[in-house]
């Protein structure tokens, strides 16, 4: 069967897509007018779900990332006035976990039947497969989250139009997703290991996430680009499956030694500050507000 293809730029419309040369086995192209990387081909359902079904669901959560969700909780107070959060791909509710002990009304989506069950047995709202936003009463949500998922969707237009119909007038999107312009792509090129298709469809920049958000009735309120995964170019070169958050993991060595020490913890936050004004971390973190 001949695979389907994008005709047109994600994100602008354009049809000015210009072939990656070394990026062909994963068909990205790049699009001339506004920059924005993606897979032209689109992949078929039996691919999707083959790739997704075989996803764990035993998530290692580590004490750090604790602290940054709260961290991160912590700045989106001011949007409180619904008390209601979603967080769009969910996982297993970790994030919304630590909301709920905040006092938010906390609702999920999730594809699988054993996270949505998860996630219920947590007391999380769920709904199951992909966000639809007539399930939800228009602009109802002080704040949505999407962590790690928009990569994965390859029709963020109509995401995050979906976006701007449930999250309320003045409230907020917080984001993340790996940054295309990082030192590690930019070094390891087609041996990045976060290039993976068809798990990974979409890469976005500061430029090209701004530019998706603001066609859709937001404005960026926070772009940073942070850190760099020392076990994630150790696998992309050595092609072993080590994962970046695990307990045994070098990134999450050197996360618990940072938190331990008060000097090394603003060197990392100087470190941020200029991966951020050079655009180059690995994670790209964005918070968008609804016009």
């Amino acid at each position: 069967m001949t695979a389907r293809l994008h005709e047109n730029c994600l994100i602008c419309g354009s049809n000015l897509l210009q072939s990656l040369r070394r990026y062909h086995a994963i068909y990205l192209v790049q699009c001339g007018s506004c920059g924005f990387v993606f897979s032209q081909t689109i992949p078929s359902e039996k691919e999707l779900v083959d790739l997704y079904s075989s996803y764990g669901r035993d998530d290692y959560l580590s004490p750090v990332t604790i602290k940054r969700f709260h961290e991160i909780l912590d700045r989106l107070e001011k949007f409180r006035k619904t008390n209601r959060m979603i967080d769009v791909g969910c996982g297993i509710g970790y994030f919304l976990e630590a909301a709920k002990e905040r006092g938010w009304d906390v609702y999920g989506t999730e594809y699988t039947d054993k996270a949505v069950a998860i996630c219920r047995s947590k007391g999380i709202k769920m709904q199951q497969g992909k966000l639809n936003a007539s399930n939800y009463e228009a602009a109802s949500f002080d704040v949505l989250i999407s962590i790690e998922v928009i990569e994965h969707i390859n029709n963020p237009s109509e995401e995050v139009e979906h976006f701007s119909r449930i999250v309320r007038p003045g409230g907020a999107v917080y984001l993340t997703t790996p940054n295309f312009n990082s030192i590690s792509r930019l070094l390891l090129r087609e041996k990045w290991n976060v290039l993976s298709y068809p798990e990974h469809l979409c890469y976005y920049t500061p430029r090209t996430i701004q530019h998706l958000f603001s066609r859709h009735g937001f404005r960026k309120m926070k772009t940073e680009t942070t850190g760099i995964s020392i076990s994630r170019i150790q696998s992309s070169v050595t092609h072993t499956p080590e994962q970046s958050v695990s307990p045994t993991s070098k990134d999450e060595a050197l996360r618990k030694t940072l938190e331990s020490n008060k000097l090394l913890m603003l060197l990392k936050s100087f470190v941020n500050k200029m991966l951020t004004i050079f655009g180059t971390g690995d994670s790209l973190k964005a918070t968008f507000v609804k016009q």
